[in-house]
């Protein structure tokens, strides 16, 4: 369990020259969070924010095409939300940079309620747009596992779903856990070699 004070962030701040880091590790600091890494390479980003399990990370990007492309493959694989102060002056690039998926982004990083304004509503969107990823990728499961059941049982997708529900009720699990078992079965049988196990797969029963 984290002994850490409560509201405090792990932060980390990338890129930018070292007077930079320093200047935004102190605002950082001020409004009492913990900074946990400072790092010159946009590239490592991503692989720190996982394996220091980073709360947010603040992206210095300076006006290049380069950053233009870092800044995307951050956010599409960071693992906590990221914000850009955009060290630029064309609105273009701005614009540009905006559009790369970053959840807040600010123009200098140096006003601490400027900065930690940011840090509040990046980490509302971050953990609205996951929440709303999790409930498509259920879903999904779900739809897949119920398509493997119909062709299976010659069933509509009613009776299928009422076999996904009524398993996790006997089984009490949630019905997302059930879909799985159905697709990792389904992916799992030889082709050819299955037509006597949807009830096992509607079980739960992942062995093959």
């Amino acid at each position: 369990m984290s002994n850490r004070p409560k509201g405090q962030l792990r932060v980390l701040i990338a890129d930018g020259p070292n007077a930079r880091l320093e200047e935004v590790a102190g605002t950082v600091t001020a409004l009492g969070h913990a900074v946990i890494a400072q790092e010159h390479d946009l590239a490592n980003v991503p692989s720190l924010t996982a394996a220091e399990h980073l709360d947010v990370a603040i992206v210095i990007v300076g006006e290049s095409e380069k950053a233009l492309g870092l800044i995307a493959g951050i956010v599409k694989e960071a693992a906590c939300p990221v914000i850009a102060i955009l060290e630029a002056q064309d609105r273009a690039f701005i614009k540009e940079a905006a559009k790369q998926g970053i959840f807040a982004y600010i123009s200098d990083g140096d006003d601490p309620d400027e900065l930690q304004s940011e840090i509040d509503i990046a980490l509302s969107r971050f953990a609205e747009y996951h929440d709303l990823e999790g409930a498509f990728g259920r879903r999904a499961i779900t739809e897949r596992a119920k398509g493997i059941l119909m062709e299976r049982h010659s069933i509509d997708e009613e009776e299928a779903f009422k076999m996904l529900r009524d398993q996790a009720r006997r089984s009490q699990r949630k019905i997302v856990d059930i879909a799985e078992a159905v697709l990792s079965t389904h992916t799992l049988l030889p082709s050819g070699s299955n037509e006597d196990l949807p009830a096992r797969e509607a079980a739960g029963d992942q062995s093959v």
